[in-house]
């Protein structure tokens, strides 16, 4: 819980800062992007000043101050047009290798888009002042574009939205890896301690049965004493495995379901139906049995308690198609709401009175872990029933498994 809680109030700070970050870059990158604006603006009336001034030079004018003026645009596009909006000369435009038409014609396009967009300045030109063999008009219009800094600054904000945002997302998952590094830990550390202490009182058992058998042999209760402290032994081993690789070796899982269903028949009410489904022929799979059937118990026992006390059925039924091998408890209980499907399977969750929401949380991790398998609801229905699958490769290892099994046969949580 402490966790979880510090997880979120970080996550929600780290969004309110990429939003404060994203909101501060894109004002002030608009501001400067507007007094650029203008300012460039302002270089270009100066510009078709000097323009309006050069052709209405004569043999006496001074013309070096004008052609400074002129040279000194390197950066922002301009465009010349006649009142026909033909192009007369252009500067910083960049078009394609071709005849002298075509560029003609695509720089006039060009000084066009400008205009349309109102970036153009109007330069009167009297009779007097311009030479026949120039324009033949009355006024040309200078166009202007945007040049590449102001571009760079208005597309700079996006790109420092993007570089936050996935920034933050590295630091969410880095923080999700720690999150689950430390619940790994508080597993192991769990797991080892439960499995230590109970090891003392077992081995403590263990050896008052064998004073019992040497004093009273015949007496039926040292038997079904011995039975529920080899209960406990294997109670703390399958503790004692959580945290180390476990080792597989080649099991029968009809073998295995069937013990399952015989030892929680024995501790479920009597008034439970059961159905066991199974293939003809044999599966065998590499497990760790101790684990697996831990796995199982689980799934049944909630099985068992999702049934409220009510008449129903449990059923275990056991399919194996394209390589994968499922497993399917199948209940007739009061099913998952909707809102909890996604978090049946979270530590700390359960809908118990009493319980410490652990069982599904392990039991995940025993398939998907231990096993390489996976695990998921693949029906529930309030009033009806739930149905938990598990998916084995038939081969074990850490082989991927073929979508096509996952939606086949459906899972409510994709």
């Amino acid at each position: 819980m402490r966790w979880t809680n510090r997880f979120r109030y970080v996550k929600v700070v780290l969004i309110l800062a990429a939003i404060l970050i994203s909101f501060i870059s894109l004002a002030i990158s608009h501001f400067l992007a507007k007094d650029l604006a203008k300012e460039e603006k302002l270089r270009m009336e100066v510009w078709a000043e000097a323009m309006r001034s050069l052709n209405a030079a004569d043999e006496y004018t001074d013309l070096s101050l004008v052609l400074k003026v002129i040279n000194e645009n390197h950066t922002i596009p301009v465009v010349v047009l006649d009142q026909r909006d033909s192009a007369l000369m252009w500067r910083n435009v960049n078009i394609s290798s071709g005849t002298e038409p075509d560029s003609v014609m695509l720089v006039s396009d060009m000084g066009k888009n400008f205009k349309a967009k109102g970036n153009f300045i109007r330069i009167n030109l009297s009779v007097a002042d311009s030479t026949v063999e120039a324009t033949r008009t009355d006024y040309v219009d200078v166009c202007y574009g945007v040049s590449s800094l102001l571009r760079r600054i208005t597309v700079y904000p996006y790109v420092q939205l993007v570089v936050v945002v996935v920034f933050i997302l590295v630091v969410l998952f880095a923080l999700l890896v720690l999150k689950r590094a430390e619940q790994d830990r508080v597993w192991v550390g769990l797991s080892r301690e439960t499995a230590h202490q109970l090891g003392t009182p077992i081995s403590s058992l263990m050896a008052w049965i064998e004073l019992l058998k040497e004093t009273d042999v015949d007496n039926p209760i040292l038997s079904d004493m011995e039975n529920d402290v080899n209960r406990l032994q294997l109670v703390a081993d399958r503790f004692s495995k959580i945290g180390s690789l476990p080792e597989v070796e080649p099991c029968s899982l009809t073998e295995l379901v069937q013990h399952v269903v015989d030892y929680m028949r024995q501790r479920s009410p009597a008034h439970l139906r059961w159905i066991m489904s199974c293939p003809a022929t044999d599966i065998v799979l590499p497990l760790n049995r101790p684990l697996f059937e831990w796995a199982l118990e689980n799934l049944v026992k909630n099985a068992v308690d999702a049934m409220g006390g009510a008449n129903g059925c449990i059923t275990i039924a056991v399919k194996e198609t394209g390589g994968c091998v499922f497993v399917d408890v199948i209940d007739t209980g009061g099913g998952i709401k909707k809102q909890n499907l996604k978090h049946v399977f979270s530590p700390g969750f359960t809908t118990k009175q009493r319980g410490w929401g652990l069982g599904l949380s392990l039991t995940k991790r025993i398939i998907e872990t231990y096993h390489h398998g996976r695990i998921w609801v693949s029906r529930s229905e309030e009033g009806v029933g739930t149905t938990i699958r598990v998916m084995l490769k038939k081969g074990g290892g850490t082989a991927s498994f073929p979508f096509r099994h996952f939606y086949k046969w459906g899972s409510v949580a994709r």
